[in-house]
Order: C-alpha cells, then sequence, then structure tokens
C-alpha cells in the first residue's frame, strides 16, 4: 500500500513536469522542485526567463495555479519561480537549448563545440554532451557522438554531484536525442586529494617571486632609461644636420657664383681678343 502511494506520487510528479514544460517553454523551464507543509504545497519552478513564465501583473501564474488545482488535485498550490543566474551552468537548460538549435535546422558539431566552450567559459571544471540518432544524414546509419572537456565523474556514488539534462532534437533525418553532464564550479570530489605544501615551502616561493619581480622591474626600467638615451642623441645627431644642411648649401651656392663670375670674365676677355 505504501509502495503504491510513492508511486502515485511519482507518476503525478511527472506529469505536473510535462505539463509545465509545455506551458512554460518559451520560458526556458527546466525542473520542478514541490514541497509540502500542512497549510500549502509549495511548487517551485526554475526557468531561465521569469518575466514571461509570471506574465503581465502574474496573469501568467494565477492561471497556472488554478489549472494546478483542477488538474492534478494538489490542494492550496502555490507557485514561486526561481530564475536561473547562469544558464550555462544548467545541464537542462543547456540540452534544450542544443535541441532548439538543431531542429532549426543548424549544424550539431558547431552548436555542440560552441555550447562546450560556454560552459567552460562560466567556470565548469567538466563537460561532457552525448549526441545519438541520425547525425550523418538521410538514410545513413544511426550512430552515437560524445564531445567532452575537463573531469567528468560517470560511476558511483560521487556521480550524483553531476548535473544531468536531455532533451529530444527533432531534425529533418530523424530525431537526435541530445544528453548534457556538467560538473558546476565549488562541487568537491572526495577522490581527488590536494596536498598542499608547508608553510616554509611558501614564504619561500612568495620571496623568490617578490626577488624576481623586483629584478624584472629593474631591467625594465634600465631598458626604458636606455630608450630615452639613445632617443636624445638621435633627435641631438638631427638637429646637428639641420644646422649644417644649409651651411653646406651656401657654401655650394657661393662656389658655383664664383664660378659662374669667372666664366663670364674669361668669355669678356675673349671677345675683346677677337674684337
Amino acid at each position: 500500500m505504501i509502495e503504491r502511494i510513492f508511486m502515485q506520487q511519482g507518476l503525478k510528479k511527472v506529469e505536473l513536469e510535462r505539463y509545465l514544460k509545455k506551458e512554460l517553454w518559451k520560458a526556458g523551464f527546466t525542473k520542478l522542485e514541490t514541497m509540502k507543509t500542512p497549510l500549502v504545497t509549495r511548487i517551485i519552478i526554475n526557468v531561465t526567463n521569469p518575466g514571461l513564465a509570471i506574465g503581465k501583473g502574474g496573469t501568467n501564474i494565477r492561471k497556472l495555479t488554478k489549472d494546478i488545482e483542477e488538474k492534478f488535485k494538489i490542494d492550496n498550490p502555490q507557485i514561486e519561480i526561481k530564475e536561473i543566474i547562469v544558464p550555462e551552468l544548467d545541464a537542462q537548460a543547456m540540452a534544450d537549448r542544443i535541441a532548439e538549435l538543431i531542429g532549426r535546422g543548424y549544424s550539431w558539431r558547431s552548436i555542440v563545440y560552441k555550447t562546450i566552450k560556454e560552459i567552460s567559459r562560466a567556470g565548469a571544471p567538466g563537460v561532457e554532451i552525448l549526441l545519438g540518432g541520425a547525425l550523418s544524414g538521410k538514410g545513413q546509419r544511426k550512430r552515437k557522438v560524445r564531445i567532452y572537456e575537463g573531469y567528468m565523474k560517470k560511476v558511483g556514488e560521487q556521480a550524483r554531484y553531476v548535473d544531468y539534462g536531455s532533451a529530444p532534437a527533432r531534425a529533418k533525418f530523424g530525431i537526435i536525442g541530445v544528453k548534457v553532464k556538467i560538473v558546476k564550479p565549488g562541487t568537491i570530489f572526495t577522490d581527488k586529494i590536494k596536498i598542499e605544501k608547508p608553510e616554509e615551502e611558501k614564504k619561500e616561493e612568495a620571496k623568490e617571486k617578490k626577488e624576481k619581480k623586483e629584478e624584472t622591474e629593474e631591467e625594465v626600467k634600465e631598458e626604458i632609461i636606455e630608450e630615452k638615451t639613445e632617443k636624445k642623441e638621435i633627435g641631438k645627431e638631427k638637429k646637428k644636420r639641420k644646422h649644417e644642411e644649409p651651411k653646406e648649401e651656401k657654401e655650394k651656392g657661393k662656389l658655383k657664383e664664383e664660378e659662374l663670375e669667372k666664366e663670364k670674365k674669361e668669355e669678356e676677355l675673349l671677345q675683346n681678343e677677337v674684337e
């Protein structure tokens, strides 16, 4: 009898999740949390866009509460909208996004590699995306693809710390199954042990780093001073050249005038002799 009650509760939750996903797919519905109290039953809905879930003046929430009370026979349902601040770290949100983009006609390769980059940039230490179905195209054999980055747990009690999400993508050539696994930042695995160095070694390393920094700063300063002195010398040489060039030109001009005068005198003498 007790088992039957638990089964009924589980089925009711699955039906409620399906209903909310259908109603709030535009708002980016990911998962549902229920908490039963003596007075009310709290239903926490996780969405990426809370504005669309609430609606104008809370019309959407009122409608949802009424439908949940009538259809699923839940006494005094109290809906709470919880915003997913970083959707890149939510596995279900990422799976839904990939499925939607594949359904629109985008290449699954570009979508998957782009999402992996986005998730790793958000600070996730491990990501894994599994795709299965008609990936090669029309008439081709169905296959599976696994793309991953970082550290991932798959088996044992520690696999519960990994966030999981799945969604079906309706592509042109058939349905593609999308599975996303994300290790959220801050998750501590017991098998990963960090051996910290003693304080003396840390202090010595800090001293060495400071000395290296000081040395590099001094070298940089010396290089800057040398560059400045070189620039000054080059500037002085240019100024000297500028002063010397007009003098040389004047001297050349004088020599030319003297040569012309000599030529004129020689011509006059020749003319006098001819006369």
